[in-house]
């Protein structure tokens, strides 16, 4: 697993990185949305997650969630057009799951992409994303995870 300046990057998953988000592939078709470990310690402890609502579609490049911390408000952008499929009320209830277990308990919503295979394209595998990532942080004068 790639660690840029202290942030986990699982091999697993698949990277936007402008937008700080990963995907992980589900058996089911869906797609699974989180904040990486970048953005949820550039944002800070997180105090509100906002989801749009299961069963509404979502254009590439527009919010599934809007995000709030004590320094930031924001939305989460999906990198493709798809349908919100299901959502994490544990993230509603305790949006700090974001900070504490980003790939894990704190995932954001499900999604079914409208075409995965053209969508995967434009993401960062996770065997990649150590490059990009090093190269954002050092743009944003981030000095990483603490």
């Amino acid at each position: 697993m790639p660690i840029v300046r202290g942030c986990n990057l699982p091999d697993d998953l698949l990277y936007d990185v402008e937008n700080n988000i990963w995907y992980r592939e589900n058996a089911d078709g869906t797609v699974t949305i989180g904040m990486t470990a970048v953005a949820a310690a550039m944002a800070g402890q997180l105090v509100a997650f906002t989801p749009k609502k299961a069963g509404r579609s979502v254009d590439a490049g527009k919010s599934c969630a809007t995000i709030e911390s004590g320094k930031w408000v924001g939305p989460a952008k999906v990198a493709f057009n798809a349908e919100i499929v299901e959502v994490n009320d544990a993230m509603s209830a305790a949006p700090k799951l974001a900070n504490t277990d980003p790939y894990g308990e704190g995932w954001m919503v499900k999604v079914r992409p409208k075409d995965w295979a053209a969508a995967k394209a434009g993401l960062v595998p996770g065997t990649a994303a150590a490059a990009p990532y090093e190269a954002k942080m050092a743009a944003e004068n981030f000095a990483g995870c603490a």
